[in-house]
Order: C-alpha cells, then structure tokens, then sequence
C-alpha cells in the first residue's frame, strides 16, 4: 500500500453544552438560602491545524471518528462545570477540506499552525441562579445545554509548491527531480511509473532555495478522469508556476505542449493565471542543427530551454530561469483557486466506504446533590 494518501473522509462531532444546576442551598439555619445552581460547561469544538511535518493524511486513513467531549453539567454553590476537551486535526499545509454530503467547500489550511474551526462545542446552560429576579425569587428552571454539532467531511491535500513538473509519461519529469534535489523518486523505462507525487527542494545560488513537485504523467483525456490525471491533477492547483516537459523526440513539441495546455484548462481554467516555463528534455541527442529546427517549432509567449538530466546541459539555464519567473511577482502565500467545474457527484463517490456513527453520550449532567434538586417538565421535584 502506498504511504501517499491525499484523500480521507470522517465523521467529527462537537461535544454538547452540559446543563444548568436547578440547585437551591441549604445550609443549617439557612431555611430558604435561594437558587445557586451553576452553570453548564461548555462543549469540546473540533479543529484543523496545519502541520508542516506532514506531508500526506496517512494518519488520518483509519482514524475515521474524531470527537469531542461534552461540557458537565452544573452543580450548587453557583460551581460551572467543566468545559469539554477540543479535539485538533492534524493536517499538513494545502489541506482543502469540503462537506462530504454536498460537496461545498468549507475551508483550507495553508500555514504552518493555522488553526481552523471546523465544529463549533455548544454551549454550556445556565444555572438558575441567573433567572431569580425580585417577582421570581426563587426559580425552579436551568437551561440544558445546546447540542452537539455533527458533520461528514471530506479531506483533500493538493501539494504546496513553487514549481510542478506537468508532462507526459517518461518526459523525464523524475529524473529532472533527482538531478536537481535529494528525492529519490522511482525512475524505469515504461510509462506510469510515478504513481503518487513527490517533492524536492532544490538549492539555487546564495544558498536559497524552492520547492519542486513532481506530478504524475498527464494522458490525453486526464481532465475526463483517464489515466491517472484527475487524481492529481489537483496538486498542480497549488504550484506557483508550470514547468512544461516535453521530451526532445517527441512527436511535434508545440502539439504535445497543446494536448498538456489544454488538459489544464479543461480541469480549471484558473491554471491559465499561472507563469509556465517549457524544458525540452532528452537534449543529449540532438546536435545543432536538430536543435535549431526544434526551435522553430515552440509554442510562443514562454520561456523555453533545451535540457539534459544525464549530462546536466542547461540544468544552471533552467534554475536561473525558474528563479526569475518565480520572484516576478508575490509566490510564497498560496492562493486558492475555486473549482468552477467542480464535479461535485464525483468529489463525494470518490471514496464511498461508509462507517458507523457512534451514539452521543449518555446525559449525565445531573447535579451532584440529589435530594436538593429541582426539575423541569413535571420530573421529580
């Protein structure tokens, strides 16, 4: 199994607000001491925090139930109980997280310790010391606690980086990325080989430094779910520029640089905002002369450099290259791009591994003393 998981869904609950105490004292020589029952607590909230040392929902895979506790009920001498435990979500940054019965967007999590409220705890009921007045002095009523919160979610990651590699299989796209970075991603001679994305960081001159992901070869027919493009074909979402590869014996570099444009846009026409850069791989092979006819045949309006990962020819170019576009304009903050075309029935079919809800807890928000309690809706007084 892989240990690549971009897509959970669970069900979260908030805990419930405890209820109010209907407590009056009593105290030796203290007769008619008056109401002091207090307050309820309030109930646990549920939320989402980016974490940077997570880079897939791995974690979240078999945690299919996450749940807050609820508020305890009141008690006399005015005493509050005691609020609820929150339950955090880990998640890491790029997080994009929608209701798993509609499809709606809720929220998502791009930074590092950003903290989301995803269900709110309810509130705790007041006591009924709060309502004695001086034509109700000594009220016989608490408020109970607001309930619990519930929804199904569905958890989507769509990687964070300043460059995605989009291309063909066996473009070269992994290669490039070991050359330039640590990663070690699975390189071979037949298509498909990437099955899941991976990062690098790649060191450029003065010791900076940005972040490559590699994306999963694109098909023809990707953004109508062939292949394995509209899987990931989210991940580009997120990428601050395009880096196009197109291998240098391809059949026509501008038609398969048409084919990969127009997967993107048919996905969302949104990726049309981002800068694109295009690298002809597998230069090695060509001379001068090969070079030069290739040339005329590039699409225009793009950067474009000639490259070879095994013998390292226009490697430096590229990185210059890709640092300039990269800096022309404010990169560092992701921005989100809206699903126009979202297809929504899809988004929820995704995973259609169901789960069971586990029941509330039992409602033990009584007070502590019993002989000196006063109930509602005809219970025992």
């Amino acid at each position: 199994m892989s240990n690549f998981v971009d897509y959970v869904k669970i069900y979260c609950r908030s805990g419930k607000g405890g209820r109010g105490s209907s407590h009056f004292r009593r105290e030796k020589y203290i007769p008619k001491g008056g109401p002091d029952g207090g307050d309820g607590g309030k109930g646990g909230s549920v939320y989402l925090r980016g974490n940077r040392n997570y880079w897939t929902l791995l974690h979240l895979k078999y945690e299919r139930h996450v749940i807050a506790t609820a508020g305890e009920g009141g008690s006399a001498k005015r005493s509050s109980g005691k609020d609820g435990e929150n339950r955090i979500i880990e998640v890491p940054c790029g997080t994009v997280v929608y209701d798993a019965e509609t499809g709606e967007y809720l929220c998502d999590v791009t930074g590092d310790g950003q903290e989301v409220l995803l269900l709110q705890g309810g509130r705790g009921g007041l006591g009924n010391w709060n309502f004695r007045t001086s034509t109700n002095q000594a009220p016989r009523y608490s408020q109970p606690g607001e309930p619990a919160t519930e929804r199904k979610v569905i958890l989507q990651l769509k990687l964070l980086a300043d460059v995605g590699l989009v291309g063909f299989p066996n473009a070269g796209k992994s290669t490039l990325l070991s050359v330039v970075s640590a990663a070690k991603p699975k390189i071979a001679d037949y298509p498909f080989t990437t099955l899941q994305p991976n990062l690098g960081i790649v060191g450029y001159r003065d010791n900076r430094s940005f972040v490559m992901a590699d994306i999963p070869g694109i098909i023809e027919g990707a953004s109508e779910g062939k292949g394995l493009g509209l899987r990931f074909l989210r991940h580009i979402e997120r990428n601050s520029l395009l880096l196009f590869m197109i291998p240098a014996d391809a059949a026509g570099i501008r038609a398969e640089y048409e084919v990969l444009h127009n997967e993107l846009v048919q996905y969302n026409p949104d990726l049309l905002t981002k800068s694109r850069v295009l690298a002809i791989t597998k230069s090695d092979m060509l001379d001068d002369e090969l070079t030069e006819a290739l040339s005329e045949d590039l699409p225009e309006g793009i950067p474009a450099v000639f490259i070879s990962s095994i013998t390292g020819q226009g490697i430096t170019g590229l990185k210059d290259i890709l640092w300039k576009e990269l800096n022309r304009e404010t990169f560092h903050e992701p921005e989100r791009i809206t699903h126009k075309n979202l297809d929504v029935s899809a988004l929820i079919a995704y995973d259609d591994e169901d789960f069971d809800i586990p029941p509330e807890e039992n409602d033990d928000d009584a007070d502590a003393d019993d002989d000196d309690e006063y109930y509602l809706d005809g219970d025992e007084e």
